[in-house]
């Protein structure tokens, strides 16, 4: 090889965006450098991918970037192992996972932690397992870390038909909440989230209905153990009056808006209330490993 001679690498197919960012017409199908698997890392070859609400914020310039994380979009795949990093000791080649990535899963092949990844059980399809990391690591979090969900407790979930949202809920009943409260804006909605399998015990319609009063009526005037939102702003006032003495509320994310004009802390402190903020994709390598284990260990 002469000194002026380079190396090319292997090539693959990836959902890009044009300058970088902008509306959903700048999306193509491209050209990039197909990922090399580090140390410790499982190349994977993706048959199937997730799409999150924070791809759309990313795809708008709303969401940065991890540091070290491909920046092409998507973090929740399904697919088949194709090449193993040094170190890597608990995948084969050939076998059929579904993992959780900081970005690059809009590709043909992506790059990931051989703790980051599960095994595909038979009965679910490329998709379903897709969709299932980002959507139920983040809901186990919010629910089960943070939450400290147990048997008997009552739990309110906003965003009820969203992907962790759902998550949350069947959670929520697998782990023996007494009454699981779902809101959503449709009635078609609130029907299904009923209908499903480990469904919502219990619906509420945001829009027409005043959901901490629903709440107390279900729960004979106590109130919810947990809540965990989605909206932000426009439910705070409401999210504190739903929940009961010793109340745990995780925030993942605040669709309404982020500034809440007043806020009445003696019901915080009489009620004796936590309030947690949570994010995952943001969260260290060793800190996702270490949750996805507890969720295999105690969910999956």
């Amino acid at each position: 090889m002469t000194p002026s001679a380079t190396v090319t690498m292997s090539k693959m197919r990836a959902i890009l965006i044009k300058d970088g960012q902008g509306p959903i017409e700048n999306l193509y199908i491209g050209e990039t450098d197909k990922p090399v698997p580090t140390k410790g890392q499982v190349l994977v070859k993706i048959v199937a991918f997730g799409l999150n609400r924070m791809d759309h914020y990313q795809r708008q310039g709303g969401y940065p970037v991890p540091p070290g994380a491909s920046s092409i979009l998507g973090v929740e795949f399904s697919g088949r192992v194709t090449e193993l990093g040094e170190g890597v000791t608990r995948w084969a080649v050939g076998d059929e996972v579904f993992g959780l990535v900081g970005g690059g899963a809009y590709a043909e092949f992506v790059n990931c932690d051989e703790g980051l990844l599960l095994k595909k059980p038979g009965h679910l399809s490329w998709v379903e397992a897709a969709s299932i990391p980002e959507n139920f690591v983040t809901a186990y979090q919010a629910l089960v870390k943070y939450g400290e969900v147990k048997k008997g407790d009552h739990v309110l979930v906003h965003a009820g038909a969203s992907g962790v949202g759902i998550a949350a809920i069947q959670i929520a009943r697998e782990l023996g909440a007494a009454t699981v409260t779902a809101t959503a804006s449709t009635t078609e909605k609130l029907d299904w989230l009923r209908s499903i399998p480990n469904g919502a015990t219990h619906t509420v319609n945001y829009r027409t209905e005043d959901f901490a009063a629903e709440v107390k009526k279900t729960t004979n005037g106590k109130g919810v153990d947990i809540v965990i939102d989605f909206v932000g702003q426009s439910h705070w006032a409401r999210n504190v009056e739903s929940l009961a003495i010793d109340g745990r509320m995780t925030i993942l994310a605040t669709m309404s808006g982020s500034e809440v004009p007043t806020v009445n802390l003696g019901a915080i402190l009489y009620k004796r209330l936590r309030i947690q903020g949570s994010t995952l994709r943001s969260r260290s390598l060793q800190y996702q490993t270490e949750l996805i284990t507890r969720y295999c260990h105690n969910i999956a």
